[in-house]
């Protein structure tokens, strides 16, 4: 099954990373072909960000997201250039924390950047808090795909901190019926 998905957000919140775990997670532990791009202006840190991954069990030939099925939505600027309008039929997890704007499509709030620094203590891990939600929310990878590309990605001696902000993001999510 095919899957496009698109992070938005501001740069240095980990939406590039963001991607490149799920799509690491997607194409070497679950078996299936991804491909990532991303974008980010000029003001890179602060700026819009946004990058893009597709998953599918089929080979991917055009590696641009056309129609994102599934949003992950970390400001409100995000929202604005890459969400505001999403397709009815798209799921978009929001950091309700950071985002004011709703969606028309099915949505998720994910409070990713308060939890990450209450619970977690470090602000830096929401991006990690809304991929454990996205995994709860939609299986797009299984779990421990996710716990492997993660323990690749994230600088050493952070791997157990990413972790549990991985399985709060999922708490987050099953806790919202």
């Amino acid at each position: 099954m095919r899957h496009e998905v698109r992070f938005s957000g501001f740069g240095g919140q980990g939406i590039i990373l963001s991607a490149v775990i799920l799509g690491r997670a997607a194409a070497l532990y679950d078996g299936k072909h991804a491909v990532q791009t991303q974008v980010y202006g000029p003001e890179a840190r602060g700026g819009a960000s946004m990058s893009a991954v597709i998953i599918d069990d089929e080979p991917i030939l055009y590696p641009e997201v056309s129609v994102p099925d599934i949003y992950v939505i970390m400001s409100q600027e995000g929202f604005q250039r890459y969400g505001a309008q999403a397709p009815n039929e798209a799921t978009m997890l929001l950091d309700s924390d950071m985002v004011q704007g709703r969606p028309l499509c099915t949505y998720r709030e994910i409070p990713a950047t308060s939890e990450a620094q209450k619970t977690l203590g470090k602000v830096i891990v929401a991006n990690i808090v809304m991929l454990g939600a996205l995994v709860q929310t939609t299986g797009i990878v299984s779990r421990g795909a996710m716990e492997k590309a993660i323990r690749d990605s994230v600088p050493k001696g952070t791997e157990d901190l990413n972790l549990r902000a991985l399985q709060r993001g999922m708490d987050l999510a099953g806790s919202k019926g």
